[in-house]
Formats: C-alpha cells, sequence, structure tokens
C-alpha cells in the first residue's frame, strides 16, 4: 500500500459483537484501507472477543506499514448486549417511582391480546416486579400545571423502601412528565443524594412522550440494563486503554449515528438496535457508491435476519418498537420501547439457528440458536444439532477447508452424521433434510420481506438488494429470486458489513416532546423555547464526540384531530415562529396526500408530538483493503458440485476467489466466489459483474 500519507493519518476502529462471531474493521482515515477482524464471539465476557479483535487488527496494520503505523483515532462500537440482556431477564434489579394510582400500569398496558385465539396465551412480564413499584402523592396536568405538588416525605420514604428492597436500579416515571419534568428532576436529585450508588433513570430524559405504558416500559428498560451496560463499557475503556492510552470509544445507536460512551452508558436503551442498524447504513454506502436508490438492505448473520427498506439514500426511522418478544414474529408480544430506532424487521433465522424434527414430524428451523457455543455442529465445539450453517456446508455452498480463510476447518464428516440422523426423523436423505432447512429458511425471510415491502408501498421488482453479514451473501440470490428482486449487490468484506456501516455513520442526537395541540393553536414562543432547550443538550452531546458540521431538522408527528394514527414529517431547522406551522401542515398534507389519496376537508391538523434531529453532514465513505488479498489477480479458478435448486441435483460450478476478480469481470452464474469473511453463492443463472469499487452486482436471469 502507499504510505506516504501514513503521517497525516489516523486509524478508525469499528467492533461489532454478534450472536456467533465478533467482528472488526479498521480503517485509515481518510485514504479508506480497511483491515478485518473476526473472532468467535465470548459470551461470558464479551469484552474479551471485542480486546481479541482489536489487537489482531492493529497487529495487521502495523504488518502491512513500511513505516510507522499511524494512532488508533477513536473505536466505535455495536453490540447486542441490550437486547440479550432483555430477553435473558439478566439485568439489574429494578424498582421504580411513579404517580399515586399508576403503579399498575406495567401490568394493565393496552389490555390489547397479540393472538385473540390463543386461549394459552402467554403475555411479557414486566421487568419491575410489583412489589418494588413504589407511588408518590404528586399530579401534574395534560399542560403540565401542578394540580399536587411534590411530598418530599413521601420521596424519603418511598427511597428508602427501595433501598430496603435491595434493588441495584430506580427508574422513575411520573404522569405527564413529558410536559414538565421538575417533579422527576426532584426525585432524581433525591435518589442521588441518599443513595450515590443507586443508578437512576427518569422518563423525561429517555422519552418525553404521551404514553404512560410505553414510557414507563421504555424508562424501567433502560434502568434494567443501566449498570450492567455501565460497567461493560466501563470495563471495555479499561482494556482499549490496555492497548493503547487515551483512545475514545464511539457506541452505536438505534436511530444509524453513533456517541459518547458516556451517553451510552447513561441512556443505555438507545443502544437496543446497534448492530442491526450499522448493517443498513453499510448497505446504503454501498449502494451510494453505485449509484442505487431503492434498496432493500439484508444483513444475515448468526442468529437472525433483518432487512429494511430505504429509499434516496435514507434509512426510515420509526420512533417505537418491541424487544424480548414472547413469539418472536407477533406484533404486541413484547416490551414497547419509544427511542428512534431504523425500521428494521425481523425475517428469519441466523446461520446458527438450530434445524429439528417437531412432534408432528415436520421440519422447523429456529428460533433457537447455537450462538458461538457451542456453535454449529461443523465447528466442531461441542454442537450436535445442525443448523442453517451445517445445511449450508453439506449443500456445497460453504469450503470446509477455506472457512475464515483456513484458519477454522469445519468438519464434514461430523455434520453429514448429524444430518443423516435429523433425516431418519423426517424420512429422507441427509441431503434432502439440509436442502428442505435452506429452502425454509429463504421461504421464510422472502415471506417475511414481501409483507415489509408491501407495508412500505413498493415493488421488490423496483428494488435492488444489498446483502450484508456472515451469512447474507450466501443465502441473497435465493431469497431476492423468490421475492423477483432482479438485482443483488454484495459490498466488500460483507461479512463484516455491520462494522463497515459504523464506519460509514454520522454523529447523531434525537430528542423528543410531545404536547398535543392543534396547529391553530399551538402556543410558538413554548415551542420555540422547547426546541431550542433540546437542541442545546444535543449540541453539547454531538460537541462530545467531535462532530461540527451538522444538519439539524425538525420532526412533527401529526393528525387530523380525532384521528388515532400520526403521520410524521420534517423540515429543515429554522427559528421556530408562527412561519413554522405552515411549512410542517404543507409538509403534512404532501404526505397524507400521497399515503391517502386525499386530504380530509374542514378538518383540524394536530402536532402531538415535536422532534428534534441532529446529524453531521456525510457524504459516504469509500473503501478498499489494506491488505494483500486483492494481489493475486488471475488466480485459477477450481470447481465444486453445489446443490441447484431449480434442477433439484447437484451440479459442478465455477469456484473463484472473489479477490482474484479485478473490476470489470464480468462471469455467468452458477458459481460460487469465496472471500475470508463469507461466501456468495449464485446457485441460478445470472450475470455476475465486478463493479469499480469491487462489490460483486448480481443480476438474475432465472427465476423460475
Amino acid at each position: 500500500m502507499n504510505t506516504s500519507a501514513a503521517g497525516s493519518s489516523t486509524l478508525r476502529v469499528a467492533v461489532d459483537i454478534g450472536g456467533t462471531f465478533t467482528d472488526g474493521v479498521a480503517t485509515l482515515h481518510p485514504q479508506g484501507r480497511i483491515w478485518v477482524g473476526k473472532t468467535p464471539t465470548t459470551p461470558a465476557d464479551p469484552g474479551e472477543a471485542v480486546s481479541t479483535v482489536i489487537a489482531d487488527l492493529l497487529r495487521q496494520v502495523a504488518g502491512a506499514m513500511d513505516e510507522a503505523a499511524p494512532p488508533l483515532g477513536e473505536v466505535l462500537h455495536g453490540t447486542t448486549l441490550v437486547t440479550n440482556t432483555l430477553i435473558e431477564r439478566k439485568g439489574a434489579a429494578t424498582g421504580l417511582v411513579t404517580t399515586a394510582g399508576m403503579r399498575d400500569a406495567l401490568d394493565i398496558g393496552r389490555e390489547w391480546r397479540y393472538d385473540p385465539y390463543d386461549l394459552d396465551i402467554v403475555l411479557p412480564q414486566p421487568l419491575v416486579p410489583p412489589e418494588w413499584r413504589v407511588e408518590v402523592s404528586e399530579r401534574l396536568g395534560a399542560h403540565g400545571d401542578v394540580l399536587e405538588p411534590l411530598d418530599d416525605a413521601e420521596v424519603a420514604a418511598a427511597i428508602q423502601a427501595l433501598a430496603d428492597a435491595g434493588v441495584a436500579s430506580i427508574a422513575v416515571s411520573l404522569l405527564h412528565a413529558y410536559m414538565d419534568d421538575r417533579h422527576e428532576r426532584r426525585i432524581e436529585a433525591a435518589i442521588k443524594q441518599h443513595l450515590p450508588h443507586i443508578a437512576v433513570s427518569i422518563s423525561s430524559s429517555l422519552a418525553r412522550e404521551i404514553g404512560e405504558f410505553e414510557r414507563t416500559s421504555t424508562t424501567t428498560a433502560n434502568a434494567y440494563v443501566k449498570p450492567v451496560v455501565a460497567d461493560y463499557l466501563r470495563q471495555l475503556e479499561a482494556r482499549i486503554g490496555d492497548i493503547r492510552r487515551g483512545i475514545p470509544l464511539r457506541v452505536m445507536v438505534s436511530s444509524g449515528g453513533f456517541t459518547s460512551a458516556r451517553a451510552g452508558a447513561e441512556s443505555p436503551i438507545m443502544l437496543l438496535e446497534s448492530g442491526p442498524a450499522a448493517g443498513v447504513l453499510s448497505a446504503l454506502n454501498t449502494a451510494r457508491q453505485n449509484d442505487v436508490d431503492q434498496v432493500l438492505a439484508f444483513d444475515m448473520g448468526g442468529t437472525t435476519a433483518k432487512a429494511c427498506v430505504a429509499i434516496d439514500g435514507e434509512a426510515p426511522v420509526a420512533h417505537s418498537f418491541e424487544c424480548a418478544r414472547v413469539e418472536r414474529f407477533k406484533r404486541g408480544s413484547g416490551l414497547p420501547i419509544l427511542i428512534p430506532s431504523i425500521e428494521l424487521i425481523e425475517i428469519g433465522a441466523g446461520g446458527g439457528s438450530i434445524a429439528y424434527c417437531n412432534r408432528l414430524g415436520l421440519l422447523n428451523v429456529g428460533p433457537e440458536s447455537s450462538g458461538s457455543v457451542p456453535g454449529p455442529v461443523c465447528y466442531g465445539r461441542g454442537g450436535t444439532q445442525p443448523t442453517v450453517t451445517d445445511a449450508d456446508l453439506l449443500l456445497g455452498y460453504l469450503n470446509p477447508g477455506n472457512f475464515l480463510g483456513g484458519d477454522m476447518e469445519l468438519d464434514l464428516d461430523a455434520t453429514r452424521a448429524a444430518m443423516a440422523r435429523l433425516g431418519e426423523q423426517l424420512e429422507m436423505p441427509a441431503e434432502s433434510a439440509a436442502w428442505g432447512i435452506c429452502n425454509m429458511v429463504n421461504e421464510n425471510m422472502a415471506s417475511a420481506a414481501r409483507i415489509h415491502i408491501a407495508e412500505t408501498g413498493h415493488d421488490p421488482r423496483d428494488l435492488s438488494m444489498v446483502a450484508t453479514g456472515g451469512a447474507g451473501p450466501v443465502h441473497a440470490v435465493d431469497v431476492a429470486r423468490k421475492l423477483r428482486i432482479p438485482s443483488v449487490l454484495v459490498p466488500i468484506a460483507a461479512g463484516a458489513g455491520s462494522c463497515l456501516g459504523m464506519l460509514a455513520a454520522p454523529a447523531r442526537v434525537d430528542r423528543a416532546w410531545s404536547n398535543p395541540q392543534l396547529l391553530s393553536e399551538t402556543d410558538w414562543n413554548q415551542v420555540a423555547r422547547v426546541l431550542s432547550d433540546l437542541k442545546r443538550e444535543g449540541e453539547a452531546e454531538l460537541a462530545s464526540v467531535g462532530a461540527s458540521d451538522v444538519e439539524w431538522r425538525i420532526g412533527a408527528d401529526m393528525r387530523y384531530y380525532g384521528q388515532g394514527a400520526e403521520v410524521p414529517v420534517s423540515i429543515p431547522y429554522a427559528e421556530v415562529d408562527a412561519g413554522t406551522g405552515a411549512r410542517v401542515l404543507a409538509a403534512f398534507e404532501e404526505q397524507y396526500q400521497r399515503l391517502y389519496g386525499r386530504l380530509v376537508p374542514n378538518a383540524r391538523p394536530q402536532v402531538t408530538t415535536w422532534r428534534l434531529v441532529g446529524k453531521a453532514r456525510t457524504e459516504g465513505s469509500h473503501f478498499e483493503w489494506g491488505d494483500t488479498r486483492t494481489s493475486g489477480v488471475g488466480a485459477p479458478a477450481g470447481s465444486r458440485p453445489i446443490y441447484l435448486p431449480l434442477r433439484k441435483a447437484y451440479g459442478e460450478v465455477p469456484v473463484h476467489d472473489r479477490y482474484s476478480l479485478p473490476a470489470g469481470t464480468t462471469l455467468q452464474g452458477p458459481l460460487i466466489l469465496e472471500e475470508r469473511e463469507s461466501t456468495i453463492v449464485v446457485a441460478v443463472e445470472a450475470d455476475v459483474a465486478i463493479l469499480r469499487d469491487l462489490t460483486v452486482s448480481v443480476t438474475i436471469k432465472e427465476f423460475e
């Protein structure tokens, strides 16, 4: 590589913890040269794998440089720790302080059954048991006026009761605190004074939005994971300091940006979907580099597969979703969370998802995963139940001698034996069981993605799929074929796509404030004052991560008075005054007309929630390899038999080292393209091209 600019360069490292592998990418900034590291995730101590990957990346960079390696500027991190803590219910003992009469809001919820025909329905259990919920006498009106003052003696008694119960974290969620946070701030101050070792989360700092149940659920979830995440980030910062002192740690947030580790430790619920969000950013970055503006981002790792429809280079952001569902694919069966998050849908299983014969003698796949310990049977780490990865190996899609570049040999014999046992239960040969697993997973993902695409109002034939994740390129072409998506793009280092997304991500803050008012009756001085305060908070947070050129936008959740669903709109930030109303109304009417085909005559528009987004400007990132993997241009192709689904038989196909193919190369599928972190499987007739940035473009020609 050219090292002449190394002296003016810095090194940025991104690390993503997945269910099976922990991935890392180092990039020489601003040149965009990258190195990739990958190691099995260490569930007992996730930071161990992070340290291993960072150390490996620094060794790779040092070995590739002809002179002293550039300084490490920062570490970006995405993690499933928050999600796993909530799913596994391994958080801190958490108490709740709430307004008198509201302690049962977590149990009552919306009084909605996610499956009306299930007589044995299981509802998600609140994170805080009833005995650890205490009430205080206070009451704010819906407009923030004090109807009943806060009783300090009751606050002291409530704090003592929770201290006696032995809680390690306290959530504070008072009625209408989104309008005025004075009572919550006083309770927070009292807790910090009397119980300085206890973590505190208040709803007005996390979700200043209407919806008592959802707001309280969000606050208790933050409190539940806060001690765990704070301890984890503290240890991780210390580990990074052992590698190299003074390196700032940044963390990805679910809305598609990053913030400081300090802000992440204070509001860890914002990190809930950090890894999958980064995968979408990676897909958008690839699309932007190749002039593609309608994308289905498809990310399949070791545990799950997720998808997102993104148009014109922007990922849609939702402001509420669910986590820790009782029924994985049933809306309403999880804990509601009010945070901004890239609008992803979980569409299927991952490479480590376990296949089994159910009590009816039928094949099932997932949701249980083998994870990294023991992992799939082929890993040779003690796994005995066949997984999606085992099926891919038996179908010829994976090379047992070239997994992770040969660093990890796959056990084909053990895989065949495990699949044969499953085949006996299903009364079919092992190879048929393997294809059944693969086809079921692909069909399930295509079905879920088809619904998601339809709900966003798009036609899959107009989209291009961008595949990331270790298992994404293996399954992407067949999923796209089932959806009739004509084109699939696979970026370089797709197996570590989430890390590339982090490196392309901007610094970002999101703030919200609910104050349901008719547009004609809005107090614009009040709106200006609140949004100005929120902007000042956001500027301080962005400054802590070095963001300078920031674009601000004002958002509003709007509806016609009397309607139950809001339409989100967004306008560029400007001084807030009565003219702001005209601008948001024009945006609302344009969006409403697009969604519903007409406006409602004589209806009164209303804003329920104001939003503020600050995002550092980014023009996209170009990445190229910093190691020597592209130096083997012209390496001869091999071949091996793989299962061809439309021919329902195995066939011999060419196998190429992906990076031996220079830009401009064109090939014909079926074929296999191998790289260290993943494998691109094209099992149907297709035109395959290597684009100028070494992205692989697959144009499918055979759909049936």
